[in-house]
């Protein structure tokens, strides 16, 4: 008897229709997987058909297109990083005023902004907790000391609050810094200062006489 091929191809449907060949199977996770593979070939093939240099210009055309998305990834991730997860002001050992304000001169005279802007704020800060406008705490960010600050001194408040934000925004952030901005926070330290000169750790009475 002469077999057709259309009667092969039913005794071959009908054999590996059996129990034995249907356990055999791949599960739905390799089928799919096997499945997209076969489709991204087909879409790699039609692509590199068409791209200058066939196969190889389409593989440097995406390696390009990747390195671009990486860089962009690092560049926005660290600002928005910067922007959602709050800072401390301080890291490891807490200094004197004096001291971070000798390091922001140091710094902005020679040119780096950035580390004089991050020192001077410190210095700020720093002065506030001398003084006994904020209570000593491990841990603050530069926000919520400015806000916790310019309840008690209200003529700094929106000061504060802008030091704050170019501190976060410099030192966390990767904003680069001017002299402009060191100045600004200078001359802000140079009030807070002169506020708290002489009087020690009463820190109440410079509240009240500033509200």
């Amino acid at each position: 008897m002469v077999i057709d091929r259309d009667d092969a191809r039913r005794a071959a449907e009908t054999e590996l229709s059996g129990y034995d060949y249907q356990t055999a199977q791949p599960n739905v996770v390799v089928r799919a997987l096997t499945w997209l593979g076969r489709q991204l070939d087909r879409l790699f093939t039609a692509a590199s058909s068409v791209t200058p240099g066939g196969a190889l210009g389409l593989l440097v055309l995406l390696a390009v297109v990747v390195l671009v998305v990486v860089v962009i990834r690092l560049r926005v991730g660290k600002f928005a990083r910067a922007g959602r997860v709050p800072r401390a002001v301080f890291e490891g050992h807490v200094r004197l005023a004096d001291d971070y304000r000798r390091a922001a001169e140091e710094a902005a005279a020679a040119g780096d902004f950035a580390g004089a802007v991050r020192e001077r704020f410190r210095a700020i800060v720093r002065e506030l907790e001398e003084t006994g406008v904020l209570e000593e705490m491990s841990g603050r960010t530069a926000d919520e000391a400015a806000r916790e600050a310019g309840r008690h001194l209200p003529h700094f408040r929106d000061e504060l609050l802008g030091a704050a934000r170019l501190f976060d925004a410099v030192h966390y952030g990767g904003q680069q810094a001017s002299i402009v901005d060191y100045e600004r926070l200078a001359a802000l330290d140079r009030g807070v200062h002169a506020l708290g000169s002489g009087r020690g750790n009463r820190g109440a009475s410079l509240a009240e006489e500033t509200t």
